[in-house]
């Protein structure tokens, strides 16, 4: 049969007519704010964490609020409904809800009220900021968008580098120059892992070991050894996890969850150890020598704890020595008891049990960023440092970023023979 050309041309004039002559400008400017969003927070962060100390707190926020605005506009990111009722049931979420109510319930006993009241609100503000971030992630990332991860990283460890290197300087005029490069090196050592396994998720390893590298040539040069530190367990846990999946999965998910619950014994098995290898005068053989003591003296608190914001406060007020320890693993016991830290300690072996169940190829550098900001919160930073829990923040959106942008399927191959039938 012969098709008319007038047929023919009314066709051809009614798909020319559907096609679209334009986009939607919606849709770009969500596409833009996204692009801006993930600059500010994988490239200007990293980069102004160096120089700055708030430039963590107050960068953060506003670059998760310019993701949520753009996931408003397009739509693009997975239901809420199902990504917050998949995140309620995970055990590991449940126990950290636990924690938030026994830290709430904690303000009728500590003896700070007032501060302890703000600091809570401040970290459960944090937390439902995360939240909206995660639920704000478009549910396929671009590639565009996730390599500038590792672009931040390594500009901000040059940066770093260069300061380490002329710092006198460069740093000359900042009043909170020390601050700032001890919080960037933190920064780029929990950083460093979301990029490196970007990198090997697109078979791009030589890239990977050299921003690793690259970071650890900068945390070499930077003050204080707690980030070059936690980094080298970090790449130790991410060895063991590249080499059997499972067995670096369930090592680390142990070792964190043990040593958050059996902490009160540590100051009995470290203190014969470190006085016999730096001397019972050291600072270090001194706290624990306080640790112990608190312990001994004080059991019943060991169950309720002495209250939230207590480990920070009460140094000021003797009710703790000034050189008490500064740990992660003291402050937990000492101001949420064994409710609290049992329910810290399920929640991150939950946490990181649920992580081997993940993309494979992305599990050793999770696992890294798990047991490198464990080793950091136990080597000194404390608990609930608003700029700490925003790194945290910042590298847990990273890793679901780069989770959302790993292929879902196999492209098929494309043929340039016609197949032949039968």
């Amino acid at each position: 049969m012969t098709v008319p050309a007038s047929a023919g041309c009314a066709g051809l004039g009614l798909n020319m007519a559907r096609a679209p002559t334009s986009t939607d400008p919606a849709l770009d400017a969500a596409a833009l704010l996204r692009r801006i969003g993930f600059f500010t927070l994988f490239v200007i962060v990293p980069v102004a964490a160096q120089v700055s100390r708030r430039a963590t707190v107050v960068l953060a926020p506003i670059t998760i609020v310019l993701l949520i605005i753009a996931s408003a506009i397009d739509r693009k990111n997975r239901p809420p409904g199902t990504s917050v009722k998949r995140l309620v049931r995970s055990p590991a979420f449940a126990a950290a809800m636990l924690m938030v109510f026994w830290s709430a319930l904690s303000l009728a006993w500590t003896p700070f009220p007032g501060p302890a009241t703000e600091r809570l609100a401040n970290l459960i503000a944090t937390l439902g900021l995360t939240l909206a971030g995660y639920l704000a992630l478009p549910d396929r990332m671009r590639s565009a968008n996730l390599y500038l991860l590792p672009l931040g990283v390594g500009a901000a460890a040059i940066v770093a580098i260069l300061i380490g290197l002329f710092g006198d300087a460069m740093m000359r005029d900042a009043g909170d120059a020390d601050g700032a490069l001890e919080r960037g090196a933190i920064l780029l050592a929990i950083l460093c892992w979301p990029a490196v396994a970007w990198l090997r998720s697109r078979r791009r390893d030589t890239g990977a070991l050299a921003t690793a590298l690259l970071v650890a040539g900068a945390l070499l040069l930077a003050p204080g050894l707690t980030p070059l530190l936690a980094l080298g367990v970090g790449a130790l846990a991410f060895a063991l996890t590249t080499y059997r999946q499972s067995l670096g999965v369930r090592v680390t998910a142990l070792a964190v969850a043990l040593l958050l619950a059996l902490a009160p014994l540590l100051p009995f098995l470290l203190r014969p150890i470190v006085s016999l290898i730096v001397g019972s005068t050291a600072p270090s053989s001194i706290s624990l020598k306080i640790w112990q003591k608190l312990v001994t003296s004080e059991p019943l608190r060991l169950i309720t704890g002495h209250g939230f914001e207590t480990a920070l406060r009460g140094r000021f007020v003797n009710l703790l020595p000034m050189n008490a320890p500064t740990t992660m693993l003291f402050e937990l016991w000492f101001e949420l008891g064994i409710v609290g830290a049992f329910a810290a300690a399920f929640a991150l072996y939950a946490a990181i049990r649920r992580t081997g169940r993940d993309t494979s190829l992305l599990v050793p550098g999770a696992i890294a960023a798990f047991a490198t900001a464990f080793t950091i919160g136990c080597v000194g930073v404390g608990l609930t440092a608003i700029w700490w829990l925003t790194s945290l923040a910042i590298a847990i959106l990273a890793f679901v970023a780069i989770e959302q942008g790993q292929f879902r399927a196999s492209r098929p191959k494309a043929s340039l023979l016609p197949k032949l039938p039968g």
